[in-house]
């Protein structure tokens, strides 16, 4: 595959090299919280110990910025792109990325599709993304799917994840085969049926084999069998979901099944839950973030009304406790719900997406080819249009950034 990428990410690109004289290296007067500590690697955001979830929260929270109309900091997208290893594998965190990466180096899939996705959406990275393309498809596992390591057996979220990375960047992932099997056919043996667990996704067969309903694994279940990846735009309005059995079920039918017990689940409380260590029940906030962007982009924004409203009700004090990739989580579910991220339960998001780390290039206007038609007639009116790229520069140059989000809620717990 020849890695390209959008127009509209070529024009960012160019703002964002001209934008770099200009912009400070940190934000100004972030939140003690969030802010970047004087001992954090250079263009990392966030300020927790970034041992495992390093790359992740940095994935997410670039692709987040560029969601929302934001040029990140050239700083931080080449502390991305310095983890990866020769191979074109990321590991959640390299201290010294000039040190070469040897059979102890932690790489694993799940940071790599992630980083494919954020690299791919802020261009100018298609070497780095060809490379972890590659490396993604060397240890594709015989079933089609993938688990979290390499060698290990395939996993609902892992396989999605990749999936995501796959159709990020213009790949089919029923092209994507080994014996004979594509990620969807790995992906819909984690299906389970109506009859028994209403059509939830498992994570994987626990240790007596069995498959348990996770609503985590079905959120990322939803987004993986409708061929999605971690941004997506709401999908056509449909009737409520509802689970119907079939013999072999097509991808699209397991999405709705999925999203029929995801609708189910968030209909008591309008959030899910998680229990550690035996624990009482607690809101899992990341989770229903997760939940909204797969209810949305199965039957539109309606659908994830609910648990969106909890969210903007509730949110924002555990984003702010959870780090930067919380904020982009959120980030994911406005944009799903073609909800104002700026004014998101009276919260600007990006604002303090922006303040955990470096400040950005500049924030790209939306529509500018049409708001200069009149003075450039010949040019595209679309958003992907590149002939904007001095009008941007003239005029969106602003600070801020920011990114994160704990790779822990990507887990291997099987929850009811």
């Amino acid at each position: 595959m020849n890695v390209r990428r959008r127009s509209s990410a070529a024009a960012l690109a160019a703002i964002a090299v001209i934008g770099a004289a200009t912009a400070p290296a940190v934000a100004a007067d972030p939140s003690p919280s969030a802010s970047p500590s004087t001992s954090a690697p250079s263009g990392l955001y966030g300020t927790t110990d970034p041992q495992y979830d390093g790359v992740w929260r940095q994935s997410l929270a670039l692709l987040a910025q560029d969601t929302a109309g934001v040029v990140p900091s050239s700083t931080a997208v080449k502390w991305l792109t310095d983890q990866q290893c020769a191979n074109g594998a990321f590991a959640p965190f390299r201290a010294d990325p000039a040190a070469a990466c040897d059979a102890k180096t932690p790489i694993d899939t799940n940071n790599t599709a992630a980083a494919v996705q954020a690299l791919w959406a802020v261009g100018g990275h298609g070497d780095v993304v060809e490379k972890a393309l590659g490396w993604l498809k060397s240890v594709q596992n015989k079933d089609g799917g993938w688990g979290y390591s390499p060698g290990t057996p395939s996993d609902a979220n892992s396989t999605s994840v990749v999936i995501g990375a796959l159709t990020a960047t213009e790949t089919n992932p029923e092209d994507v085969e080994k014996g004979g099997k594509s990620p969807y056919d790995a992906l819909l043996t984690f299906a389970l049926p109506c009859a028994k667990d209403k059509g939830a996704f498992a994570f994987q067969p626990d240790k007596d084999g069995k498959l348990l309903a996770n609503a985590d694994a079905t959120a990322a279940g939803v987004l993986g069998a409708l061929g999605k990846g971690l941004v997506t735009e709401a999908g056509a309005k449909s009737e409520a979901a509802s689970c119907t059995d079939a013999g072999k079920p097509t991808r699209e039918r397991a999405a709705a099944n999925a999203a029929a017990y995801l609708t189910d689940t968030l209909a008591k409380d309008g959030h899910l839950v998680s229990a550690l260590g035996g624990s009482a029940d607690q809101p899992d906030y990341g989770n229903t973030a997760d939940a909204v962007v797969a209810l949305a982009a199965q039957g539109g924004a309606d659908k994830a009304a609910e648990p969106l409203a909890w969210l903007e009700k509730n949110a924002a004090k555990w984003a702010g406790e959870s780090g930067p990739a919380a904020y982009a989580q959120l980030i994911f579910a406005a944009h799903a719900t073609g909800t104002d991220p700026r004014a998101f339960g009276g919260t600007d998001l990006v604002e303090k997406l922006n303040a955990t780390g470096p400040a950005p290039q500049g924030v790209a206007a939306k529509d500018t080819a049409s708001a200069n038609a009149d003075e450039k007639s010949d040019e595209k009116k679309d958003d992907d249009s590149p002939f904007g790229v001095w009008w941007f520069v003239g005029v969106c140059l602003v600070f801020g950034i920011g990114i994160g989000f704990l790779l822990s809620n990507r887990n291997k717990r099987q929850q009811p």
